[in-house]
């Protein structure tokens, strides 16, 4: 069963933004969610999370950039992306997410969608 559905990605070029969304199930209101990026030839890394009180936290290298957001009335999670750089290049994914873990430590909760690729052209 698909839990979460990706999209929003494409190609941009540095500097440009991109907003993406993530559909889930009714049932992940009540989790922390998270944006996830994995680059070619490097782990999948955690870089926004937001719990259902609507607390965001990011990792060092998007802060500022990135944004975090839920519509829990459309079960969607989104991520606006401003500012972007090569280095975002990678698949980014959405899922639920351990909400009382460090942030470095959040594991995802369920299976993986398919992702959408971002792109930043220098």
């Amino acid at each position: 069963q698909v839990q979460f559905v990706e999209s929003g990605g494409g190609l941009v070029q540095s500097g440009g933004s991109l907003r993406l969304s993530c559909a889930t199930g009714s049932i992940w209101k009540l989790y922390a969610m998270g944006w996830y990026r994995q680059a070619p030839g490097k782990q999948r890394e955690l870089v926004a999370r937001i719990d259902p009180l609507r607390n965001s936290e990011y990792i060092d290298s998007v802060k500022g950039r990135f944004t975090i957001s839920r519509d829990n009335a459309k079960n969607t999670v989104y991520l606006q992306m401003n500012t972007l750089k090569p280095e975002d290049t990678a698949v980014y994914y959405c899922n639920a997410v351990q909400q009382k873990a460090p942030f470095r430590d959040s594991i995802a909760l369920a299976t993986w969608g398919q992702g959408t690729q971002v792109t930043v052209s220098s």
